[in-house]
């Protein structure tokens, strides 16, 4: 409970700073509270694992492993996004304005990982989303940031009803919100061969919603038009914070609620996962714009990270699902950085010419585009190949020996996009001579963005055990 109210009181802390004129603090507040947030849960985390008492609020969210380390992980891609966007904030009068929905929006992805009630994980979703919706059209003279907020709120609110359409009806059957007691009632209702297809209903409805929600396909063509107008920074926070967060609750809520129903939507998940490789991968292949190019590769990791959800039933699915949801974040934060950096240099252009000539121009800027690039890729040693490494290997376990073959060729192509931007920047001459130069706070937390791709890649046990 301390880091929820923490992470909401500092949302209202930063927008007072505006009212009493102390603008100046609100970055090192943001900064310091966010570090203090992941030490209590650090110190939480070890409590737990020492076999002490899990904190729980009225029935309503637990505190428990779980929870604490995608807190963790939440907040840690939260603060090094800061840090790196520092500058998007400064040049903008209402940067406070930015900093309390970015708290708040952590404040959501916090109920969403922790909740232990239906009701409680749609509060977290709907406070989420909502600051999300703002953020994305937070360039208001920008007619693609604005159609980008409208998109991602109609979306949104689409999803929204199939979700609380499916709660209703797994309330109906249930008599409860409760995540638990639906799973024993649902239990109960299995063993004695009962009526399921209300409930079958219900759970589909919810499947998809929670696909709006994780950008699979085919609910994931908001995605691409969403992260490609809203500004570079904000879809950073997008394809990793975000995404963290809901994939933590899809798992969380099918692994607790529905184990009993897993043979009814597991065939579901699958095709899902099937379209959203095949249907991100090949889309990114034909884009030349990178931040579009990146969205889709973006929907291709939400595939893979649903190997997770259908091996819920697997005790490692859950640590595949963090060091997966970890090393696709950090690769995901140093490429949207670095994009960020180069389109800055290059007058907004965001197409994938704008990186030509890059290695030439700027060594470090593109040797850390590389390593990210390579890291999505799959390619070893970086973290991204153990990511997927861990991911297949639970498939396999579980006997889904062609979706891996499936997810194994789908990732050769993503090999094919993802060099494009590699083979421009070392072997292609640029037209443009502007000079492309992150300051040294960002030059800092791109090095040490590869640093821990590489170190999670070569001791992946830090992370995964």
């Amino acid at each position: 409970m301390k880091e929820l109210l923490l992470l909401s009181g500092i949302g209202v802390l930063a927008m007072l700073t505006e009212i009493f004129q102390v603008k100046k603090w609100v970055f090192p507040l943001v900064l310091v509270g966010l570090a203090t947030v992941i030490a209590l849960s650090i110190t939480d985390f070890q409590y737990v694992l020492r076999g002490g008492a899990v904190g729980t609020w009225y029935g309503m969210m637990e505190m428990d492993k779980f929870a604490l380390a995608f807190n963790i992980v939440t907040c840690g891609i939260a603060m090094l996004w800061m840090m790196l966007s520092e500058g998007y904030f400064e040049e903008r009068n209402s940067a406070t304005d930015h900093y309390a929905l970015v708290f708040f929006a952590l404040t959501g992805a916090l109920l969403m990982v922790s909740f232990t009630n239906l009701s409680m994980l749609f509060l977290g979703i709907e406070i989420l989303s909502i600051s999300m919706y703002v953020l994305a059209g937070s360039q208001k003279r920008d007619t693609r940031s604005n159609e980008a907020a409208f998109k991602y709120f109609l979306m949104g609110a689409f999803a929204s009803g199939f979700l609380l359409f499916g709660f209703a009806l797994v309330y109906g059957i249930t008599g409860t919100f409760d995540v638990k007691l639906i799973g024993e009632r649902i239990g109960d209702i299995y063993m004695r061969n009962g009526n399921l297809t209300i409930l079958t209903v219900g759970v589909v409805m919810i499947l998809v919603g929670m696909g709006f929600k994780i950008s699979a396909a085919p609910f994931h063509f908001w995605a691409p038009d969403v992260y490609e107008g809203s500004p570079t920074v904000i879809t950073a926070f997008m394809a990793t914070v975000v995404k963290t967060a809901a994939f933590a609750a899809f798992f969380r809520l099918f692994s607790v609620c529905f184990p009993y129903l897993h043979h009814s939507w597991v065939d579901i998940v699958t095709v899902m996962l099937v379209l959203t490789l095949l249907i991100g991968n090949i889309s990114a292949v034909m884009q030349w714009d990178a931040k579009r190019m990146l969205a889709f590769s973006s929907v291709a990791n939400a595939g893979y990270m649903l190997f997770t959800i259908i091996a819920t039933n697997n005790g490692n699915a859950y640590q595949s699902l963090l060091f997966y949801a970890v090393s696709y974040s950090l690769a995901s934060l140093g490429t949207f950085g670095i994009l960020y950096v180069v389109a800055g240099a290059r007058g907004g252009a965001t197409d994938v010419a704008a990186f030509d000539g890059l290695g030439k121009t700027n060594p470090l800027l593109a040797g850390a585009m590389t390593f990210c690039l390579l890291s999505l890729a799959g390619i070893p040693p970086l973290a991204g190949f153990m990511a997927k490494y861990f991911v297949f290997a639970n498939a396999i376990h579980d006997g889904n020996i062609g979706l891996v073959l499936f997810a194994v060729v789908m990732s050769l192509v993503g090999v094919y996009y993802y060099f494009r931007i590699i083979v421009g920047m070392y072997f292609h001459g640029s037209a443009n001579t502007n000079p492309v130069e992150g300051n040294p706070l960002q030059n800092l937390l791109i090095s040490i963005v590869c640093g821990l791709l590489l170190l999670l890649g070569l001791l992946p046990g830090l992370l995964y055990s």
